[in-house]
């Protein structure tokens, strides 16, 4: 039963071969080629991600942040595939273009930077890298960049949203700020470490010296410090400090003015009511301090006895 079986099987499959059209088998024949291709193209982008995350991992080894000019910004950081992020400063650092922001913020980058790369978190899914504008002017005006310096978080997929940019003006370009915006952007947090520093310490010891030397220079006559002038004196300090923003600057770490690259214009006022320059801060620091001293001249013009000429130019 099972021998005579065996033929009836095979005579089935013939007639089902008979039957299948005769097309299909270029069909099948593409099909297998565009698998093939398929194939070949995931892994030639599998072995560039892999070369590009090499080369990074490379220039990470040697500096935190390395320098790219147009070719490499287009291949790294705009071309894919890219499963990393970068985090770009787009800066003018020549001496040529004198921007002092641009030196303050890249020596906040720099600590931001070595924070991360010496870090036991340290990885190749963040990379950090700066683009100066006499290196890289096509990048500039590829992404339609008028300031510097600039931050941009470029993510590993899909273009950079408006959040991807670094609120410089409102928040400052503290190291600390930078991380908190970056963890925000890319869920990876970076502690930062900033290098010892010893002018504080050294200041305040000065000081202390400066006061105990005096007091011990006049121990026999103290008088001094009830002095109601020089007690004045030393509360409108404070006070000029404070309400000029001494604070907020020290908090937030503004910038000390803008200048435009392009044309060299200086901006020493904000032009929002939500952050502020240095320089800002000194200036209302001035007028509040000429509208106390006209305010204690015209107290003493109208209190004194003295010559009336005196007291009209008061």
């Amino acid at each position: 039963m099972g021998a005579r079986g065996a033929p009836s099987r095979r005579r089935q499959a013939g007639r089902r071969l008979r039957y299948l059209p005769t097309g299909s088998f270029p069909f099948l024949l593409l099909l297998l080629l565009l698998c093939i291709q398929l194939g070949g193209g995931q892994k030639k982008k599998e072995n560039l991600l892999a070369e590009k995350v090499e080369q990074l991992m490379e220039w990470s080894s040697r500096r935190s942040i390395f320098r790219m000019n147009g070719d490499k910004f287009r291949k790294f950081i705009k071309a894919p595939p890219r499963n990393y992020s970068m985090i770009v400063m787009f800066t003018a650092l020549q001496p040529q273009r004198q921007c002092s922001v641009c030196r303050q913020a890249n020596e906040e980058y720099q600590i931001l930077a070595n924070s991360w790369r010496y870090s036991s978190a340290f990885c190749n899914k963040l990379f950090f890298s700066m683009v100066d504008y006499d290196e890289g002017s096509d990048v500039f005006q590829q992404l339609n960049m008028n300031s510097a310096p600039t931050f941009m978080h470029f993510p590993p997929k899909g273009r950079p949203k408006r959040a991807d940019t670094f609120d410089l003006q409102r928040i400052g370009f503290a190291a600390e700020q930078l991380a908190k915006w970056i963890a925000d952007r890319t869920d990876v947090h970076i502690r930062v470490f900033r290098p010892p520093n010893y002018s504080g310490t050294i200041a305040l010891a000065l000081l202390v010296s400066l006061v105990g030397g005096l007091l011990y220079l006049r121990r026999n006559n103290l008088e001094f410090i009830y002095n109601k002038t020089g007690w004045a004196m030393v509360s409108l300090c404070i006070v000029f400090a404070m309400t000029s923003g001494q604070m907020w600057n020290h908090i937030r770490g503004p910038p000390y003015a803008h200048k435009n690259p392009h044309n060299g214009q200086v901006s020493y006022i904000h032009g929002s009511s939500q952050a502020q320059f240095v320089a800002e801060s000194h200036i209302i620091l001035v007028l509040n301090a000429a509208i106390t001293m006209g305010m204690v001249l015209l107290n003493e013009a109208a209190t004194s006895k003295g010559d009336v000429g005196k007291r009209r130019t008061f």
